[in-house]
């Protein structure tokens, strides 16, 4: 169970989500001979993501920034980028360019403090634009709660789109990291929760005064938890191909 796309339509072009997407997939295309390539990638992670013994040293804090335009590999990228994709369009609008740069390289930071202080001496790199994006998704959250989110639920052979509030999706996304935090062994590898949930808890704090800003919980109250602005409707074509009834 996945989201393939909201119903809230942002109102100017989404320059900076769609330029963060572009370079998360021009780094992906540069690195992708290193992948194939042991020594390679180990140097380019040695440089370039968040490894937090070598922070503890002394060493590369620029990399809390470099490493969440890094991915570990397709699927990685891909799933990221569909959720800023459904997420940061909308948060852009409502904060402007800028704003929005300054938002997202900060939550993405706090997402990869809250991965170091869980364990300095670790030595497993960490990459990917996740604890950014859990930024935006955690302001998203704030602002538009009762948004829809059209939710692709694929069982075996079964495959089925249904629309679900924002708080439901982003609110499972959240208690599934806090299991997955709960249960991961830390230094271990594998998903950094932590960054998930420090990158998605910033995102509410800092969002919260322009929150404040449009009436808190009155704000909730005129838009009903939607978007302050007609949400898009969908209609799925319906297939060309002829019914052929069975003959009895």
């Amino acid at each position: 169970m996945f989201p393939i796309r909201d119903h809230n339509p942002s109102r100017r072009p989404a320059y900076v989500t769609y330029g963060i997407m572009a370079l998360n997939i021009a780094v992906f295309l540069a690195m992708l001979p290193a992948y194939s390539n042991d020594a390679t990638l180990y140097d380019i992670y040695a440089n370039w993501a968040l490894v937090p013994a070598r922070v503890s040293s002394g060493d590369g804090a620029y990399t809390f920034f470099s490493s969440i335009f890094m991915h570990a590999g397709f699927m990685h990228l891909a799933g990221n980028m569909l959720f800023l994709w459904i997420f940061g369009d909308n948060l852009e609008d409502e904060l402007g360019h800028g704003k929005f740069l300054g938002f997202y390289l900060f939550c993405g930071a706090i997402a990869g403090l809250a991965q170091f202080l869980a364990d300095p001496s670790a030595r497993v790199p960490m990459v990917g634009a996740s604890g950014a994006i859990a930024g935006v998704m955690g302001a998203y959250l704030l602002l538009y709660p009762k948004a829809k989110i059209d939710i692709l639920l694929i069982l075996i052979i079964f495959f089925k789109i249904f629309p679900v509030p924002a708080w439901v999706m982003l609110g499972l996304w959240a208690l599934m990291q806090i299991v997955g935090g709960v249960s991961a062994t830390s230094g271990s590898g594998g998903v950094a929760y932590l960054a998930h949930l420090g990158g998605f808890i910033a995102g509410i704090v800092v969002i919260y005064p322009k929150w404040m800003a449009l009436g808190g919980r009155q704000y909730w109250n005129r838009t009903f938890g939607h978007p302050p602005h007609p949400e898009a409707q969908y209609q799925f074509v319906k297939s060309s191909v002829p019914i052929v009834k069975r003959r009895k």
